[in-house]
């Protein structure tokens, strides 16, 4: 019995079957790579499923994707026998896009078509690329174990909305119709449908089949009886799994096409790494590391980009115990000869093997980047850009690899004068000073406040190098990088600046007298403050400016502070360090001030500058824009 119903499509898809139909012309081909790809997944799900349910299969376990055209109704049919949809699962999977984070993604869409078709690209187009070159697309589908007549017909012009109804359909599986527009009847055409699964759909391991006629009976060149043939399936690709062919066999083209098809990317992968390992595991790895991030990168709910296969049995996707968070955006596969074939998510998190698995994966990929910066700094310049960011969540999370990690990180540096995070921590030891100890490095709001910073003062007239540092994660890195190659991080706003064998004895003991000379000005200014500080100093990083706030060891620096406030999370009142400069004109004239009163507001103007310097923003700007008037009016006069 007919049961028709309409559903509007989610907003997001209709904006994305519309940039799809506009954005991809130059590439349209990439429909049929997709819908193949979707049809082998879904055969490998079958095949996972029949190891504890034979019954699956209805007595055909020969697993296969089949095309086949149609020139004057101008159709493409792709078909499979695999897992097939049932009627929710039809309006779920053809009705919505089920990605966490969509509505961020179409944000940050522009209106132009070169540009969104690669954030499209990022995005995966999937089923719905079938609109790309159909007006219309009609799906008849039944899932395996469910009776013919709980089949389900989808039909849809890629417009508002989508009518689903129940039919009978003997075979499990789904099949896909593409009633192709006008303009792209050419693929129609065997020959150039033939052309395009030779091109892209050679590594996926079911049978690709597309329909060879017969020939009728005829004589041959020297008259004899050449016999009829009948029509057949003739398989189209090698059916083989990629993964498991030898290295040498397998080209380059070749390696980029599985890429596409596992990640479904349509640009190619920045590298990749095909590994058999031996011993006491044994299991293949094909990891993949992409030229661009997913525009879901820093999505907490985002899957992991590893496909787990048992014996080259599909188990399943985002395999994440194999992979730790912050290579999150390693793309591959893992087939596995030591896992059972009915392991599940609860054994894999508990398992030594994968455990085992997970450390030398890791490892892998370290390897992977450890040779690309070594081999070609360009091109690791590119993956800092995209996935730096990611990188940076390592020595936090994999304490045992924190020193190879830390040997990947690219920073902003004094040494170049440029925003672009080029330099290593390799580089800056390289270049420390006879008598250096210590890594030293600033973290600000941004690149700008990080150069400017007053706390850079007295390095900069020693010609000693500092990391710049500014992106947001940056400040919970250096709470887990303290060391590097025995040299700690040190930062120029906390505590004393340890600079050691770097300043000379003149320069210590002209120190010590200027601190000696300030005691009543540090004591006044004290006393002016009141409990606003923790203490007052004489400054000994300063050269240009009057003074700064700095944090005592082992207390949030600002950046902390502003990241957990961001966070929501309650942070303690934390008083600053005031250190000032006596040798800079304004400390010195505030020195000679008799009149204790305009002594105060003087230190309290000094105390904000520098807090204003340091946060770049003041709890109460206009009290200081008060205080800064009342100044400003009182000198005047």
């Amino acid at each position: 019995m007919s049961q028709q119903e309409t559903h509007g499509f989610q907003t997001e898809v209709k904006q994305l079957l519309h940039l799809m139909i506009h954005s991809l012309y130059s590439n349209k081909e990439i429909f049929l790579r997709e819908l193949v790809s979707n049809a082998a997944d879904a055969a490998d799900k079958l095949r996972y499923l029949a190891l504890t349910n034979d019954a699956l299969y209805e007595g055909d376990g020969e697993l296969r994707v089949r095309i086949s055209a149609d020139k004057e109704k101008g159709t493409v049919t792709i078909e499979d026998n695999g897992v097939g949809m049932t009627r929710d699962g039809v309006i779920e999977h053809l009705g919505t896009i089920a990605k966490s984070g969509t509505a961020d993604f179409f944000k940050n869409l522009s209106g132009e078509s070169s540009k969104d078709s690669q954030l499209i690209g990022q995005f995966g187009v999937g089923f719905y690329s079938a609109f790309i070159v159909a007006k219309k697309v009609t799906v008849r589908t039944r899932a395996a174990g469910h009776k013919a007549d709980e089949a389900v017909l989808w039909e849809s012009e890629g417009e508002g909305n989508f009518t689903v109804d129940t039919i009978t359909k003997a075979s499990r599986g789904t099949e896909i119709t593409l009633h192709l527009r006008d303009e792209e009847k050419e693929f129609a055409d065997d020959w150039r449908l033939r052309s395009i699964i030779t091109k892209y759909s050679d590594h996926i391991s079911v049978p690709v089949e597309m329909w060879q006629e017969g020939s009728p009976e005829r004589d041959g060149p020297d008259g004899e009886k050449i016999p009829a043939t009948e029509g057949q399936w003739k398989v189209m690709n090698k059916a083989t799994a990629l993964w498991m062919r030898n290295k040498a066999d397998i080209s380059d083209e070749e390696y980029q096409e599985f890429y596409k098809h596992i990640s479904h990317d349509y640009t190619d992968a920045l590298l990749w790494s095909h590994n058999r390992v031996e011993g006491k595991q044994e299991y293949t790895n094909l990891l993949y590391i992409p030229a661009k991030a997913p525009w879901d990168m820093w999505n907490r709910d985002r899957k992991h980009g590893l496909k787990l296969f048992v014996q080259r049995v599909f188990i399943m996707d985002d395999a994440e115990q194999f992979m730790p968070s912050y290579l999150r955006f390693v793309q591959g596969l893992i087939d596995s000869n030591d896992l059972p074939l009915n392991v599940s998510r609860e054994i894999l998190q508990d398992n030594h093997v994968t455990k085992a698995m997970r450390t030398g994966i890791t490892k892998r990929v370290l390897g992977m980047l450890e040779k690309l910066a070594k081999d070609d700094a360009e091109k690791y310049q590119q993956f800092w850009a995209e996935f730096g960011q990611v990188l940076k969540e390592g020595p936090a999370e994999d304490f045992a690899n924190r020193e190879r990690i830390a040997g990947l990180l690219r920073f902003a540096s004094t040494h170049t004068g440029s925003a672009a995070p080029t330099v290593s921590l390799d580089d800056y030891i390289s270049r420390m000073k006879e008598g250096q100890t210590k890594i030293y490095y600033i973290v600000a709001d941004s690149h700008e406040a990080a150069a400017n910073s007053p706390h850079l003062e007295l390095l900069r007239k020693k010609d000693i190098e500092v990391l710049l540092m500014s992106e947001r994660i940056d400040e919970w890195l250096i709470n887990h990088l303290t060391e590097y190659k025995e040299k700690q991080l040190h930062s120029v706003t906390r505590g004393d600046l340890e600079l050691g064998e770097l300043e000379d004895a003149a320069e210590k003991e002209a120190q010590e007298k200027l601190e000696q000379e300030s005691v009543a000005l540090v004591e006044r200014i004290k006393a002016a403050l009141g409990s606003t500080v923790a203490d007052v100093k004489v400054t000994s990083r300063l050269t240009d400016t009057p003074a700064c706030v700095v944090a005592g060891e082992g207390e949030m620096s600002t950046q902390m502070i502003k990241l957990m406030q961001a966070a929501g999370q309650p942070v303690p009142e934390v008083k600053p360090t005031f250190e000032i400069n006596p040798a800079h004109p304004l400390v010195s004239r505030l020195n000679d001030l008799q009149d204790e009163a305009a002594f105060a507001d003087w230190s309290n103007l000094l105390l904000q500058q520098a807090q204003l310097s340091e946060k770049g923003s003041l709890a109460d700007p206009s009290a200081f824009i008060k205080l800064m008037n009342q100044m400003l009016l009182a000198n005047m006069k």
